[in-house]
């Protein structure tokens, strides 16, 4: 069942970041994130073995993003993913999201492939990033 991020999803969620190789986003980090928009975060829960799966989504008013696409690895290739994917590009094209991006690493040669089989086109943008001091 794919349904929307609940808080007491947290902890199951910050595990499946973890079981998946991925960064756990801080509780207060993802809190703002989800300020504009908590029905972009969704969840695939499964009554035996809990949250198997989470996408993360914004939108900026213009664009719609995809973030932290992560699924289980004993429930992967079974069409969850693109599930999860498909329902947060309903949510974001019903916000008026007339493109939806998302960055891959480079060296992730199957999440590109992946993305690719969903209609997602490399693009040769250049990603610039600032790392801002802390404020304190």
């Amino acid at each position: 069942m794919i349904r929307t991020f609940a808080w007491s999803d947290y902890p199951a969620t910050a595990q499946l970041w973890q079981a998946t190789g991925r960064d756990v986003m801080p509780e207060e980090e993802l809190r703002a994130t989800l300020t504009h928009g908590p029905d972009l975060m969704l969840v695939a829960a499964d009554a035996d073995a809990g949250i198997t799966g989470a996408v993360l989504g914004t939108f900026d008013g213009r664009r719609g993003w995809i973030h932290r696409l992560a699924v289980q690895p004993e429930h992967r290739r079974k069409g969850l993913a693109a599930a999860l994917v498909g329902e947060l590009e309903r949510r974001l094209s019903a916000r008026g999201a007339p493109r939806i991006n998302l960055l891959v690493m480079p060296d992730n040669t199957e999440g590109l492939l992946f993305w690719q089989r969903l209609g997602y086109l490399s693009c040769p943008d250049v990603l610039c990033t600032k790392l801002m001091p802390a404020q304190g």
